[in-house]
């Protein structure tokens, strides 16, 4: 798991931070694209 894994997922758990916010972490290299998927249950996009 990532460093901030952790607190990214609490974070959108709480209803703090959208997808968006979430994607946004994975462009930072904060987390993977793997985790987004877990964290949103939703796979990762390029934003175009």
């Amino acid at each position: 798991m990532s460093k901030k894994f952790g607190t990214v997922k609490r974070f959108y758990d709480r209803g703090l931070w959208s997808k968006s916010r979430v994607h946004d972490a994975v462009d930072k290299m904060w987390i993977t694209k793997e985790e987004y998927k877990i964290i949103t249950g939703e796979g990762f996009v390029e934003e175009v």
